[in-house]
């Protein structure tokens, strides 16, 4: 079992590409936790707007509240893309316990602590519940309900696990096994992963995140969705047609539910 300097130690991970216009509010989010061991690690991917500028300023404001290196700039040689940014971030991680958020997401304040919580034990791989946002990041109404408990199989059918919801027990899953690949739906492919070698994820049924859904983005459109998730089942999972269009309906069905 792997051993941690500091046992309690949150380490939350943020790819970071052109995201001057929300970077700034996502830092007051993490830094408003009620938790307050963690550090943040955000990965520029070699952003063309003032992402970084914002970043080095919030750092120089850690500095001067006697705060060094919880807040850190790591900066990617070339652009690589959110996976290579995400695995880069957890070989930089010290925490024991490893969250990823994304940089226009929105975490409540009582996100860690009550993740924490439900964390304690065995469980290697835990997620929650989350609202849609606006582009203002104020919630839609529409809140995704997670089960209590997930498979492989189950999830191949219900993508409901969403990264910025994610924390991860370091001592119980490998860092190899979260490495995720360069493929698009990178997340979900880990997720599927994890829940093959390691059994089964666990739902904290609270809505703690706002997933905030800029237009423009790749999730925002629905063409894109079904082609990435047919990818995955195909060439990922590598299901048989008839086995990738069973999972598909389901899919489909769960996820029209959920922005109904």
């Amino acid at each position: 079992m792997r051993n941690f300097e500091d046992d309690r130690l949150v380490s939350i991970v943020v790819p970071v590409y052109n995201a001057g216009r929300f970077i700034g509010e996502t830092i007051q989010y993490v830094k408003a936790q009620t938790y307050e061991n963690w550090e943040l690690i955000l990965v520029d991917d070699c952003s063309k707007d003032n992402s970084c500028s914002i970043i080095e300023s919030r750092i120089r404001e850690e500095k001067q509240q006697g705060r060094d290196n919880r807040i850190r700039l790591v900066r990617q040689e070339t652009n690589s893309g959110a996976a290579k940014c995400r695995n880069k971030g957890v070989s930089c991680a010290r925490g024991r316990y490893l969250c990823f958020l994304d940089a226009d997401d929105i975490w409540e304040s009582e996100k860690l602590a009550h993740q924490l919580a439900f964390i304690a034990g065995d469980k290697g791989f835990v997620f929650t519940g989350y609202e849609f946002a606006d582009e203002n990041g104020d919630g839609l109404g529409k809140i995704v309900h997670v089960p209590s408990e997930i498979t492989y199989k189950e999830a191949l059918k219900n993508t409901t696990i969403f990264t910025s919801t994610v924390m991860i027990d370091r001592k119980v899953i490998d860092d190899n096994d979260m490495m995720m690949p360069c493929i698009a739906s990178e997340d979900t492919a880990t997720w599927w992963n994890l829940l093959k070698k390691y059994g089964r994820g666990y739902g904290l049924d609270e809505c703690l995140v706002r997933y905030r859904r800029s237009t423009g983005t790749l999730s925002a459109n629905k063409l894109t969705a079904i082609q990435r998730i047919w990818n995955l089942y195909r060439k990922h999972e590598r299901l048989s047609i008839v086995k990738s269009l069973y999972c598909m309906i389901f899919w489909a069905v769960r996820a029209v539910l959920r922005r109904a």
